[in-house]
C-alpha cells in the first residue's frame, strides 16, 4: 500500500471497478453508482484513513459505498429520478457483456436488503461473516438474507422463462 497521499488514488486503482460494481448492485443506476463511487473515493482523499492491509481498505470501500446507496435511497431525489430503462444505453456505453445485463438487472431489481448480500457474496467471494461485519449485521441475518434473495431471484428467473414461453 502506498503512503497516506496516495492512499486514494492507490485504491481506486485497486478497487474503482469493484467499487462501481458494488454501487450498482445497490442502486441499480450506472449514473448514480458512478455518483457514488467518486463519492466514496473523494471521501478518502480528503479525509485519509489509515488501513492494515488491502483487504480493511476493501471492506471499508465497500461498507461506504453501501451507506450511501442508503441514503440515496432516502432521498427524494432518487425517489422521484430512478429509471430502469438507462441500463440499455449504461450497458452499450460501458462495453458490459450483454448476456449478464439480464442477471444484473434481476439482482438490482431486488430489495436493497437482498441485491448488496448477493453481490457480495458471488460477485466479490466475501463469506457470510465478512458480510456481517461490512454490512453491521449479524451473520445469521446475513445468511437469511441471501437465502431469501437466492428464492427470490429463483422466483423471478421462473417468472421470466414463463413470459418468454
Amino acid at each position: 500500500m502506498d503512503d497516506g497521499n496516495n492512499t486514494a488514488l492507490y485504491a481506486f486503482r485497486k478497487y474503482g471497478d469493484t467499487v462501481l460494481r458494488a454501487a450498482y448492485a445497490c442502486c441499480g443506476s450506472y449514473t448514480e453508482a458512478e455518483d457514488i463511487t467518486q463519492d466514496v473515493f473523494l471521501m478518502l482523499h480528503t479525509k485519509p484513513r489509515s488501513f492494515d492491509g488491502d483487504e480493511h481498505i476493501k471492506a471499508w470501500l465497500l461498507r461506504v459505498t453501501v451507506n450511501k446507496c442508503k441514503n440515496l435511497k432516502r432521498s427524494f431525489r432518487f425517489s422521484r429520478t430512478r429509471s430502469m430503462e438507462e441500463l440499455d444505453d449504461a450497458a452499450a456505453a460501458y462495453n458490459i457483456d450483454t448476456t449478464h445485463i439480464e442477471m444484473k438487472e434481476l439482482i438490482a431489481s431486488l430489495p436493497k436488503k437482498y441485491s448488496s448480500v448477493i453481490f457480495l457474496y458471488y460477485y466479490e467471494g466475501y463469506k457470510i461473516a465478512e458480510i456481517a461485519e461490512i454490512l453491521g449485521k449479524n451473520a445469521n441475518t446475513v445468511s437469511s438474507l441471501l437465502n431469501r434473495g437466492r428464492e427470490k431471484l429463483r422466483h423471478e428467473l421462473t417468472m421470466t422463462e414463463e413470459e418468454t414461453l
